[in-house]
């Protein structure tokens, strides 16, 4: 979800409509579940979370709990998690920053905001 969340994010910033970035990716490897049937983008499948303000959905906490279970099983058998590491680290501000009640896809909004020239300034 960060992934396809950066990509579309990346694509407005360009200038390319939601729905063209869908209708091209969807069809190459860039495809996926959270690109074609989740998109964190609203508007673009009736009845996901995005589109209904990123509620009834799976929560950020949820996912945030599921990424520590995951990194605590990394621990115990020695296996490296970098960029399961990584998304921990960025649900663990999305979470942080109160919007964990929020289906997982809204993180789409801490990324828009975090590379936005306008966060910045």
């Amino acid at each position: 979800m960060i992934a396809v969340s950066e990509a579309y994010t990346l694509g407005q910033r360009l200038g390319l409509d939601p729905a063209t970035m869908r209708d091209i990716v969807s069809t190459s490897t860039g495809s996926c579940h959270a690109l074609v049937n989740y998109p964190p983008v609203p508007g673009l499948v009736p009845n996901v979370p995005s589109s209904r303000e990123y509620r009834n959905g799976f929560a950020a906490d949820r996912m945030l709990k599921d990424l520590r279970l995951a990194e605590q099983a990394a621990l115990e058998t020695r296996s490296s998690l970098p960029l399961g590491t990584l998304a921990t680290a960025l649900y663990g501000l999305f979470c942080g920053g109160g919007s964990g009640d929020l289906d997982y896809s809204a993180v789409i909004r801490m990324i828009e905001g975090a590379t936005s020239p306008a966060a910045r300034a």
